[in-house]
């Protein structure tokens, strides 16, 4: 029966195999900062699980309203079968403005799952019956990001920590190339990533498509895969470096308080005129 309630926070269970990582970062702060001052807007989604209940949805705001010291929590408790909840618990949660390729993967697996317990198929955008393309641009990206669940967590890891804007990592890996090596063996799998770390060096997605063909001919081994990391790659360029203190004193001084924007235009004006000076 749905209806909202005010329930324990200690009665509710998490969900099983919860995709989606709750960090405690700048963003759960402010949202405990607002819980705080304004209360909590929109109530938790749960379900009935024996004398207890089961998170749906709200993750965030209950970790938000723990971080408080909350002891009960508005929710909203709604009947939903396991593979109700798991489509509501994944097309809730794939809202969220910044969202992990590894959390979208086992993601949209579990609810492609749950589909197939229905008797429901995947079926292409635009169509009447329920498909997961409703949250992805094309099904094709959709099984390109299930294809990433076969990764050992090892390599997922660095497909994630690419996708970590904030963070610079020595290692990077797009998914078109992680789904190829997703078709390894754990064993091959195992030794691409120590490859990788060796040759501080990730596949090209070629390099990818002819490490999965060697695989799926039964030959590859190390040397062929070192050979194939140190291929120089089509995109990569000898690239200029400069000294940054050397740069920064000849600069004006008040212009390195601004924008670094400011500072490369700054530098490019400069090298125009010295060229237009020297014709």
């Amino acid at each position: 029966m749905n209806g909202t309630k005010v329930i324990k926070i200690v009665d509710i269970e998490p969900f099983k195999d919860h995709p989606f990582i709750v960090e405690v970062d700048d963003s759960l702060k402010e949202l405990a900062q607002s819980i705080m001052e304004n209360g909590l807007l929109n109530p938790i989604i749960v379900r009935e699980k024996g004398s207890k209940y089961e998170m749906v949805s709200g993750h965030r705001r209950l970790k938000a309203l723990e971080m408080n010291g909350a002891d009960e929590v508005d929710a909203f408790v709604k009947a939903l079968s396991d593979d109700e909840a798991t489509i509501f618990m994944v097309d809730s949660n794939l809202q969220r403005e910044k969202i992990l390729p590894s959390e979208r993967a086992f993601a949209y697996k579990m609810k492609m799952d749950a589909l197939k317990h229905q008797g429901k198929a995947l079926s292409p955008k635009g169509t009447k019956s329920h498909s997961v393309d409703e949250i992805a641009d094309t099904k094709t990206q959709v099984f390109r990001y299930i294809r990433l669940t076969y990764l050992i967590p090892e390599l997922l890891k660095i497909v994630d920590d690419t996708a970590r804007t904030n963070d610079k990592h020595n290692i990077t890996m797009g998914i078109r190339p992680a789904v190829e090596l997703s078709y390894l063996s754990k064993d091959e799998q195992k030794l691409v990533y120590s490859e990788m770390i060796y040759d501080d060096l990730s596949p090209s997605h070629a390099q990818a498509i002819r490490i999965r063909k060697l695989s799926e001919k039964k030959k590859l081994d190390a040397d062929k895969l070192e050979k194939i990391l140190l291929e120089k790659k089509g995109n990569q360029h000898e690239q200029i470096s400069f000294n940054k203190e050397n740069i920064e004193s000849v600069l004006p001084y008040d212009l390195l308080k601004r924008d670094k924007r400011y500072i490369e235009e700054y530098i490019i004006e400069a090298i125009k005129a010295y060229k237009k000076g020297n014709r």
